[in-house]
Order: structure tokens, then C-alpha cells, then sequence
């Protein structure tokens, strides 16, 4: 198993990746079903702004750009816990392996996130978004820890013992 030290440097690409991911996941839902990219987006944002980040349809630093950051941050936080607890599991799985514990690692993901967590801490975006709509961001967000993971072994990142 990875070092918390380890998880926390490779766990920057497979967060980096799902955030971003499905950060654009969260604007396609939210010009579909708002009308508004930025709906969504800024939701996240409702931990510092209250529910008035909730109601927010355009785009401004105070919610959007916050908004972006609490995901970011979010997607991070997720990408090293699956660096310390999936990904180390096994070095050079194929891709079908990779997407399977990616899907898994994000299923505990939503559940913390949309059942777990008090409401104030929510990502917010449940509010914005319809169960399909939400479906297609943690879907994105799988995709992208996914890939991250992969290209942090494919670039040489090594797991226990590592030198690098």
C-alpha cells in the first residue's frame, strides 16, 4: 500500500482529471437542464455563501470561481484517498480493472457526498441537477480518476517502496 505521502503526490492526477472532468460534465447539465453552465458550478460554493450560491444562475468569482475551487479541492481529496486504497492494490492492472475500481472508489464517493455528509457540506450541485444529471457527473468523475490513476503508472509513479 501507498504511503499517505506517496497517495498525496500521485493523487493529484487522478483528482486533477475527475475534478476537471467533471467540472465540464457539471457545465454540459447545467446549460441542459438550467440553461445555465453556471449553476451548477457555482453550487459547490454554498459552503461559504449559504444557499444564495444555490440560486446563483451567472458566472462571478464569489460563486463560480469558488464554486470551481471547492470541487477542485473536493476531487483531490477523493483522488488520494483512491491513490492510498485502490490504486496501490495493483501496479499495471489493465484499463477495464482501472474504470472498475475508479466506478467503485466514486459509488463511495456519491454516497458520502450526497447521503452521508451533513447538508451544509454537500457538493451542492444535487440541487441543481436531476438524478440523470448527477449520474453523468460522477460518471465523468470515474472516467477522470480512471485515467489520472493511469497515467500516474504510466509515467513511472511507483507505489510501495518507491524511490521516486
Amino acid at each position: 500500500m501507498k504511503t499517505w505521502t506517496q497517495a498525496a503526490r500521485d493523487g493529484l492526477w487522478p483528482g486533477m482529471a475527475s475534478g476537471l472532468l467533471s467540472l465540464g460534465v457539471l457545465a454540459w447539465r447545467g446549460r441542459k437542464e438550467t440553461g445555465s453552465v453556471f449553476a451548477p458550478v457555482n453550487a459547490p460554493s454554498h459552503w461559504l455563501w449559504s444557499d444564495r450560491a444555490l440560486r446563483r444562475d451567472d458566472a462571478s468569482w464569489r460563486y463560480t470561481g469558488v464554486g470551481v475551487l471547492v470541487h477542485q479541492g473536493a476531487a483531490v481529496f477523493w483522488g488520494v484517498l483512491y491513490e492510498r486504497f485502490f490504486a496501490s492494490r495493483r501496479l499495471a492492472h489493465p484499463l477495464h480493472a482501472d474504470l472498475r475500481d475508479a466506478a467503485l472508489a466514486t459509488a463511495a464517493a456519491a454516497t458520502v457526498d450526497l447521503v452521508m455528509t451533513p447538508r451544509r457540506f454537500t457538493p451542492g450541485f444535487e440541487k441543481r441537477l436531476s438524478a440523470r444529471g448527477l449520474v453523468w457527473v460522477y460518471a465523468g468523475f470515474a472516467l477522470g480518476v480512471a485515467l489520472g490513476s493511469r497515467a500516474v503508472r504510466r509515467h513511472g509513479v511507483r507505489g510501495e517502496g518507491s524511490s521516486s
